[in-house]
């Protein structure tokens, strides 16, 4: 009688993660969490979302702030480490493509469920999030697309935008926005060609500074009234 050998049932290994391996994780987790449940809520109930225990939770990101700032940085400002500054200021180009260009770079990087309701969801627990963010997009693109076309208008570009100059770039700028918004959270009908609403705000943004350089250039001209 011939005897079958035991089968031996060989439990497989998990792989043990490195620590940034591990960090990268849960940033990555989080995201997803906070995209879906928003930022509410404690670091315990966070832990048990992401699956591991609290105390090793803390021991990578001792408080939740720490863990949205990783998160904003990782979600928010990696994408923007690709050149746009540089795409934005070759004055070799012709600005209205620089412009095209970025903005359809820039659109590809944020237009996503998961960027758009994280950003609505940080706005609305008037977390930092979006004032880092408003902050660095005025700083690192509105301004120096503002540079750019005073460069292209013959006008100075040493000095700071204007008021006026800012809110135009903030009005063009939201717009875009806000088509993203549509399309991805209200899942409303948008223009399906992105390439061409991107171009279409550009006519009405650059007419719009082409007016408000030349009432800057009349005012320059204008004789001034000699009292006496």
């Amino acid at each position: 009688m011939n005897r079958k050998t035991p089968v031996k049932r060989v439990r497989a290994k998990q792989r043990r993660l490195s620590a940034d391996d591990r960090r990268s994780e849960f940033v990555t987790k989080a995201t997803e969490f906070f995209a879906e449940e928003g930022f509410g809520g404690g670091t315990r109930a966070l832990a048990r979302k992401l699956g591991v225990t609290q105390p090793l939770l803390y021991r990578y990101f001792p408080s939740k702030d720490d863990l949205i700032k990783e998160v904003y940085r990782k979600v928010y400002l990696e994408p923007l480490e690709i050149g746009w500054e540089k795409l934005l200021s070759d004055r070799s180009r012709p600005l209205r493509a620089r412009l095209q260009e970025f903005y359809e770079i820039y659109t590809d990087a944020i237009f996503n469920r998961k960027w758009l309701r994280i950003y609505l969801y940080s706005g609305l627990k008037g977390l930092d999030i979006n004032r880092w963010y408003v902050g660095m997009v005025k700083d690192k693109i509105l301004t120096r697309i503002l540079r750019e076309c005073r460069h292209d208008a013959g006008l100075a570009t040493q000095s700071r935008p204007s008021a006026a100059e800012l809110e135009l770039a903030w009005v063009f700028h939201g717009g875009i926005f806000y088509y993203g918004v549509r399309k991805y959270i209200y899942e409303a009908p948008v223009l399906k060609d992105k390439a061409q609403m991107i171009s279409d705000a550009l006519d009405i943004f650059l007419a719009g500074f082409e007016r408000m350089a030349e009432s800057a250039t009349d005012r320059r001209r204008a004789p001034v009234k000699v009292v006496g």
